[in-house]
């Protein structure tokens, strides 16, 4: 099946950012996945969150691995660069390219089966290595290309399209990535656009591992009744911990905010979040609490979303390795290879 590409004409009326780029510039090829399907919801806030935060498409750098969810990066930012890995690898090819250039602001796309299940420990690593990076999980639950079978992700007593009950226990992404390291650990929902969108630009705005959960339901294998990751099923179990607005701090933008507490967290580079609590118990900068939470709505049979974790101080791979400033594609051969006697001296250390 072949698509015709996006009409390259731009309205002259089209609304345009602080670096002078339309919503269209940061959107990709047409979407080839089933109509309906939550993945291109997700796409649609990534695009644009990168639009209202004005980052330069050729600065970001978008990884994915195999699945339908790690096929959407073809379906955004199409100025950007862009690496799809095989299958459950994503992490560690994105890891090499941070370590090699620092200077790209790096997203990671995945789904449930390419996270979860054989990237589980590429996913450890990353988190607890402290990657900068925006690793993005679509959870549906499924594996969509392959028709349907429970993921590692599935609940347990949740029933495929066939009727068959799953009854293996489910990984918990958010909480495994709290535990493992994570300094920004999200979750949320891909039809609640209010939500995700800040979310996402909050994690772009953070140094460190940034995870975000997003429950995605496959409209075409997990979108029945008995589905736990089903549109219907998440809209009636959502516990949405606070409600999120996103300033940053390059220019100022007006928000004209509902009644109710407000807190305000500072992020790294003087940008804010804003969180106006809707459960006084959940403090989001308790390592601990926010697992408590994750466990206890979960036996409760409630999907946790929001902020459900952030440390504002936090401390990424290359601040650990003391890397150099410069990327080493911008560096010369007497930078690279500085002789045998650095080697030797190296060596000597090691003794």
């Amino acid at each position: 099946m072949s698509f015709l590409p996006k009409p390259k004409f731009h309205h002259p009326a089209l609304a345009v950012n602080a670096l002078g780029f339309t919503h269209r510039d940061y959107e990709g090829a047409i979407s080839t996945l089933c109509a309906g399907c939550g993945h291109d919801s997700i796409s649609a806030a990534i695009i644009h969150a990168c639009y209202e935060l004005s980052l330069p498409p050729h600065r970001i750098a978008k990884l994915s691995g195999i699945g339908c969810s790690s096929k959407t990066p073809t379906y955004m930012l199409g100025q950007s660069h862009g690496f799809n890995s095989v299958h459950g690898r994503m992490p560690s090819v994105l890891t090499g390219a941070n370590l090699a250039n620092r200077d790209l602001i790096y997203l990671g796309v995945s789904g449930d089966g390419d996270t979860a299940s054989i990237g589980l420990g590429q996913f450890a690593h990353a988190m607890r290595r402290g990657v900068n990076m925006v690793y993005i999980v679509e959870n549906n639950g499924v594996y969509g290309l392959t028709k349907g079978q429970f993921s590692a992700t599935s609940d347990r007593g949740s029933k495929s399209k066939k009727g068959v009950e799953n009854l293996d226990s489910p990984i918990d992404l958010v909480a495994l990535a709290v535990q493992l390291g994570a300094t920004f650990a999200a979750r949320s929902f891909s039809g609640d656009k209010a939500q995700l969108v800040p979310l996402i630009k909050a994690a772009f705005e953070h140094r460190g591992a940034a995870f975000i959960d997003v429950i995605s339901p496959c409209v075409a294998f997990n979108n029945h009744d008995g589905s736990t990751k089903s549109f219907d099923y998440v809209r009636e179990h959502n516990v949405a911990l606070n409600a999120l607005d996103f300033i940053t701090g390059r220019s100022p933008i007006e928000i004209d905010y509902p009644e109710g507490a407000a807190e305000r967290v500072a992020l790294h580079d003087g940008s804010t979040i804003t969180l106006r609590k809707l459960a006084d118990d959940h403090d989001w900068r308790d390592r601990a609490a926010a697992l408590a939470a994750l466990e206890k709505h979960r036996a409760e049979g409630e999907i946790v979303t929001g902020l459900i974790y952030l440390n504002d101080e936090p401390v990424d791979l290359h601040a650990r390795l003391n890397t150099a400033k410069k990327p080493l594609n911008e560096m010369g051969e007497a930078e690279l290879c500085p002789g045998a006697k650095a080697l030797a001296a190296i060596n000597a250390s090691l003794r």
